[in-house]
Formats: C-alpha cells, structure tokens, sequence
C-alpha cells in the first residue's frame, strides 16, 4: 500500500533523496488513518534546504518545513548516548548519514519503514512482518538508552491492542531492564503527561497503564495508581459513556478512589493540568454520594435529599451548573437511579433563584440559608412524589 498516493513532483525536491517515514508508512499498511507525514533526507545539509526555501525548526536537529505545505523534513541523522534520561543524546546529521543509519534509531521496527517518491518499501528492520504478526519490537538494543520508549511502547499497545498486537517478549524484558536500572526516574514529568494524555485518548487506555505496571514504571512515575485498587481503576476507564473530552473523565475515572492527598501526589507527580485535577476531584465526590446513598456504606445514615444538597453544594453546580451534566453521565453509568433523581433535584432547585428571596426581603446570611433551605426542601418533595 502506497501512504503517499497523492504524491506529485516537487520542484523543490528535485535531486534530493527524500523517503516518506514512520507513522504514515505505518499506518497505511495498517489500514489506518493517516495524519501527520515525515520526511526525512538523505545527503543534504542545512544550507541545501535554506537555499531551496525550507524554514528551519529544529533546535537540537536540522528539521525544516516546506514552504508550502509546512510538512516536516528532517536531515538524516544518529543518535548516541550521553547521559541520563530522554534527552542525554549527542546528534550526527550529516550528507553521509545513510538512511538505514537514520532508521536504525527509531523505537521499534513498524516505525522503522520508509517509502521513496515511487512507493517503494525499505523495510531494514522487519517492520513489515512485524505488522503482520502484530508485534510491538524493538529496533535494536539501543532501545535502552531511551526511558521515555518505555511510554511510547505503553501508548502504541493502547492504539493497537485491540487489532491484537502485543509487545515482543524481547522488548519487554529491556523495559524492564530500563526500569531496574532506573532510568526511568530521569523522565521528567510533562514528558510523562504528554504520553499520559494521549493514551488517554487511545482505544485502550487501560493497556497503557497496565504495560506500566507489569514492566515496574507505574510504581516509579504514578506510585498512587500502582496499588491492589488498579484493575478496579482501569475497570472504570472502559465504564465511560459517550461524552465530550473522554481522555478528561478517564482521567478522573482513574483516581476517584483516591482521597485529597492520593489525588494530589497523582496529579503533581505528571504534573496534570488544572482540567484533569478539577475532574478527579468532582469524580470522587460523585463517587462519595453513590457510597452513602448505595450499599457501600451501610454505617452512613443520611437523608437523601440532603445528601444530594450537599453534593450540588460540593461540586459548586449553582455558580458552576456545566458541571453538573457530565457528572449526572458518569454517575448515571454506574447507579441510573440515583442519575434519575439528581437530575430531577437539580432541575427542580435551580429554579429557587435569589432574587426571588430578596424580594421578600431575605439579606445577608439569612438569604443563603434560607437559599438552601428552600432548594433542600424542593429535592425532598420531589422525592417523596417518585
């Protein structure tokens, strides 16, 4: 299969060795959507692709845009050890770097293809057949002397489990040879969120977080997740109903057994964005309520109505009411019931409005009291009449 049908002559390319990379190749023999392409070049230098109108980008390696359709065409290049972590690397690009040698670096042998303008295959590396037998492998050894493919590897299982790929024995022991050897301590921690969230996105996430935890490196870079609780937790993730940023409310799903300290050593150590923090934390309060109005807590006797005051209360639905439909999803997933009557507390006491009060004269405390008080009573008619 050609992942570059719709290539045309280029002026711009002309006399240059110029081989389509990576994903596209990849996943064009997969069936699978193409997005973004990858170019890489063989014998050129950076002055070479100045004078023919590319922008160079690159800070740590010569990777230039074309002009006009802003893709990415990187210089052929090695890579070799110098220290610690993802980033101790020294870069060679040079015109006499081979385009085997560039490939040669590359994670793992399906993304170690490349095409020419013809759609030619060169595969050095096997790449092929380990599509066909579904297989995450790596390159080479060399594959130890990146941490962060560690995470790549834990993301590709999470895109492609489901099409029953499965990381080659072989590449499993030398992940967890790089977490004995701890190197995985070095990856820093928006790296970690950057691989975090995409598998997050994928269609297995719980693949991820399970690749992680076989291999040693959920207890180094997320310790709250690597706990007897996990299985439940990744349990959740596939517990999700069609809603608007699933990798958001998996996210949440994911630590909403966790208390306000598990919660927030998780969320530091990847350092979550704010949305992700806040999510978790509304999803454990959702999980609070189904535990004392459900069978979990039989020691908690509480009215129902004001259970579910104090979680409207508790997720700030009267100043925050976007909140309150993607929680009534996630809870309705788990407990319809319960879904059924918060939404109808909800509807009914976010028609008690202040001013109303006000105008009867109701100030200061004693029309925040009264606010709620009214709002409470309201839930629990509503209920009674169910």
């Amino acid at each position: 299969m050609n992942s570059r049908s719709d290539f045309r002559f280029d002026p711009r390319l002309d006399g240059l060795q110029v081989y389509l990379v990576g994903g596209a190749v990849r996943d064009a023999r997969l069936g699978w959507p193409v997005g973004d392409r990858d170019w890489v070049v063989v014998g050129a230098t950076p002055e070479a692709m100045r004078q023919r109108g590319f922008k160079p980008v690159g800070r740590d390696f010569p990777v230039f845009l074309h002009p006009d359709t802003h893709e990415e065409y990187a210089l052929a290049r090695t890579e070799r050890k110098q220290g610690h972590g993802y980033t101790g690397f020294e870069i060679h690009a040079s015109p006499d770097v081979t385009l085997e040698e560039d490939l040669a670096r590359r994670d793992f042998t399906i993304n170690a293809m490349a095409e020419t303008p013809a759609g030619e295959l060169i595969d050095p590396y096997g790449g092929a057949a380990d599509l066909e037998a579904r297989q995450l492998k790596h390159v080479s050894s060399a594959f130890i002397e990146d941490p962060l493919r560690v995470l790549r590897a834990a993301r590709f299982l999470a895109r492609y489990r489901h099409l029953g790929f499965a990381i080659a024995p072989e590449t499993q022991r030398l992940m967890r040879q790089l977490t004995e050897a701890g190197e995985i301590g070095y990856l820093v921690a928006e790296r970690v969120w950057t691989e975090t969230q995409k598998a997050l996105g994928e269609i297995d996430p719980a693949a991820y977080f399970e690749t992680l935890n076989d291999c040693g490196a959920l207890a180094v870079l997320m310790p709250p997740l690597a706990t007897e609780a996990l299985p439940q937790a990744l349990a959740r993730l596939d517990a999700l109903p069609e809603m608007d940023e699933p990798a958001l409310w998996r996210w949440a799903r994911l630590g909403e057994h966790l208390d306000d300290d598990g919660q927030a050593a998780l969320n530091g150590r990847v350092k979550a964005p704010n949305a992700y923090r806040d999510a978790m934390r509304l999803a454990a309060l959702s999980r609070q309520l189904r535990q004392v109005l459900g069978d979990e807590r039989p020691d908690v006797d509480m009215d129902r109505a004001s259970a579910i005051m104090a979680w409207l209360d508790a997720i700030d639905a009267w100043r925050r009411p976007e909140r309150v439909a993607p929680l009534l999803a996630l809870i309705a997933h788990d407990d319809g019931g319960l879904a059924d009557d918060l939404a109808l507390g909800w509807r009914l006491a976010a028609q008690i409005l202040p001013q109303a009060l006000l105008d009867e004269g109701f100030r200061g405390p004693q029309l925040g009291q009264e606010l709620a008080r009214r709002r409470e009573e309201t839930i629990r008619e509503a209920l009674e009449t169910l």
